[in-house]
């Protein structure tokens, strides 16, 4: 029985005239892949929430059940702080661009944004106080001053640590949104 997936002599089909399921404008979505640094760090993050569960487990065998629940509690913070670090950044859709932070998160529609631009400027490093010299991705909104707003995307965060192309690129497809649907035109 010849499977046609793996064979080269199969027909290919007409391409379907709907929309594919990615191609959906309406939808938020991050126009770039989370760097290394960020999995590896909410790895080592869900990494310390499996030693947590297991604690809570041994707490509920050998301790209080109200210990076991507080412990619990923590791993499932644990967990969700690990969660929430993997969906920061940039997201983009026709309604506007919106910045998830770790705690907090930021919308703004497309018909409030002047400009989105790259700019040459002291960016902090992984988020730590610490300023070294890179690029760093700015909203320009009409409703608020051009330096009031926290950089969307920096060279030295999580996800562009060490990967300029990278940046470069995702920068580019921000920029590309903004083009698109600022300036009132979505």
């Amino acid at each position: 029985m010849p499977l046609s997936i793996l064979s080269a002599d199969r027909t290919f089909e007409a391409a379907s005239e709907s929309a594919l399921p990615y191609d959906d404008r309406e939808r938020w979505r991050r126009p770039y892949r989370p760097g290394p640094w960020r999995v590896g760090v909410a790895a080592l993050v869900l990494l310390l929430a499996a030693f947590v569960l297991f604690a809570a487990v041994v707490i509920a065998l050998t301790g209080s059940v109200s210990s076991a629940a507080t412990v619990l509690v923590l791993a499932l913070v644990v967990i969700a702080c690990a969660l929430r670090l993997l969906r920061m950044g940039v997201w983009v859709s026709s309604r506007g661009l919106r910045h998830v932070g770790l705690l907090v998160t930021r919308t703004a529609p497309w018909a409030r944004v002047l400009s989105v631009r790259t700019v040459q400027q002291p960016v902090r490093w992984l988020g730590l106080p610490r300023t070294v010299q890179g690029q760093a991705l700015t909203l320009v909104r009409k409703d608020r001053p051009a330096g009031d707003t926290a950089p969307l995307l920096t060279t030295h965060t999580l996800d562009f640590l060490g990967r300029p192309a990278a940046f470069d690129r995702a920068a580019d497809t921000v920029e590309a949104w903004a083009a698109e649907y600022g300036h009132g035109n979505g």
